[in-house]
């Protein structure tokens, strides 16, 4: 329908009412050599062609055909297209949920639903309406937990957390009262024994990831025990499609749980916007970061969703306040409602399920593969190391030649030796672009 922002009479009454006769005088300041310069654009194209140049245009991005095996953080996962679908429709894109939220009950519903698959995918009572990144959330993670062990300002850091997030949480408590202590993995697992024996009377929180960033999947329930006999909080980093499969943190005893919901409908975009997610007991509602709404009655005794409760003392506690967060990624988390309600609860563990048997596959694949081998042996969920013999970076720029996105080079994030590459499987690869994967590695490594 087209859209007539004001009739000619409108016009007419509102050039009257501020005493000009016309358009042109209202512009008569403007010299008229810069009211309408001429602009150098090519001729109007048709639909078709326009799609033509603009297909074109994006075959230019040199990525745009490669297969991709990159993970670190962002992965190449398949998104419906009912997501797009519904999460672009004018309802959601164009609304604003301002400070008597109650007015937007949809708005409301949609991450009334979000937070309820959030909580039951972790293993959790409760989550928030989401917060930025997954590197935010994990340091509003840490901080919730101090807070709720009030007087305790230690926190131990698995040193096998994705290190953005570990530089984002020592940048953002470098002027805070915590003290933070770094625990090194060993041959890419999580050091339990190392974590748990770090726990003091002082420790407020012990903080690992499961898978972590190398893909190697841990068993909680001991550092769990651990960190409660201490009076502890046990904080837990995860991917949230491997919790389609894998035990939650929550059934395994992590008091908080946190990760990136990337996954979880949202294209990688390079680099976002993306979706932070936490979880956490229903007794620690009150030390959640930004936002949780929940479901009520009104008068007339009709289902109804409020914000429950919302951070907004920040702007006059500063650094006593619980937290940063004055809004959420709303339409990030409409993202992460829809995929999770379009998949159900088979679908993700079909997802899940699929994701772990490609990226055994491709491991066992490349075991095998002349100049590669398997750099650490430990249950992976879609991520693994492999050790090249040629430096990383040079066999990733000979995979891009042959037309394949290889995975990170771990020594460019300060893991590894130049030799360690991170793989990642999705359920979007193939066994025959695995067997494409492994061909290139061995052609890199020859040629």
């Amino acid at each position: 329908m087209t859209y007539t922002p004001l009739t000619e009479s409108e016009r007419f009454s509102m050039l009257a009412t501020i005493g000009v006769p016309d358009i042109e005088a209202l512009f008569s300041d403007v010299p008229p050599a810069l009211r309408a310069p001429a602009i150098d654009l090519p001729a109007s194209l048709s639909e078709l062609e326009l799609r033509n140049a603009l297909t074109a245009l994006a075959a230019s991005n040199v990525g745009a055909g490669l297969t991709c095996f990159a993970g670190f953080g962002s992965y190449d996962h398949f998104i419906p297209c009912a997501v797009d679908a519904l999460a672009t429709r004018s309802e959601f894109v164009t609304s604003y949920t301002p400070y008597q939220a109650e007015i937007s009950q949809g708005n409301l519903q949609a991450t009334y639903e979000y937070q309820t698959m959030i909580a039951g995918l972790c293993g959790c009572e409760i989550a928030n309406a989401s917060l930025y990144d997954g590197a935010t959330g994990l340091f509003e993670a840490v901080m919730m937990a101090v807070r709720v062990s009030k007087r305790r300002r230690r926190v131990v850091l698995d040193d096998a957390l994705h290190p953005h997030a570990l530089e984002v949480v020592r940048t953002l408590s470098a002027h805070l009262d915590v003290e933070r202590v770094c625990v090194p993995y060993r041959e890419g697992q999580s050091d339990l024994a190392a974590l748990a024996e770090s726990i003091d009377d002082d420790t407020a929180a012990v903080v690992t990831a499961s898978p972590n960033v190398f893909g190697a999947v841990t068993d909680l329930c001991g550092l769990a025990d651990a960190a409660h006999a201490k009076g502890a909080l046990l904080v837990c980093a995860t991917h949230p499609l491997s919790l389609g499969a894998l035990q939650p943190p929550g059934a395994m005893g992590a008091d908080i749980v946190c990760g990136e919901g990337q996954p979880l409908g949202l294209p990688m975009s390079y680099g976002g916007p993306y979706l932070g997610f936490l979880a956490c007991r229903s007794q620690y509602a009150r030390s959640i970061p930004g936002r949780l709404v929940g479901a009520t009655v009104d008068s007339r005794n009709r289902r109804a969703f409020c914000l429950a409760l919302q951070t907004r003392e920040q702007h006059i506690r500063r650094e006593k306040a619980t937290s940063n967060i004055c809004t959420n990624q709303a339409l990030c988390a409409l993202r992460a409602a829809v995929y999770l309600a379009l998949m159900g609860e088979s679908g993700i563990r079909a997802v899940s399920e699929r994701c772990i048997s490609l990226s055994h596959y491709a491991r066992e694949t490349l075991r095998t593969t002349p100049g590669v081998s398997v750099r650490w042996e430990y249950p992976c969920f879609n991520e693994f190391v492999v050790h090249t013999e040629r430096p990383a970076v040079d066999v990733l720029n000979a995979l891009c030649e042959r037309g394949v996105l290889g995975g990170i080079d771990l020594f460019s994030v300060g893991h590894g030796d130049g030799h360690a590459l991170l793989i990642a499987v999705t359920e979007k690869r193939s066994t025959g672009e695995i067997d494409q994967l492994a061909g290139a590695l061995a052609a890199a490594h020859t040629s």
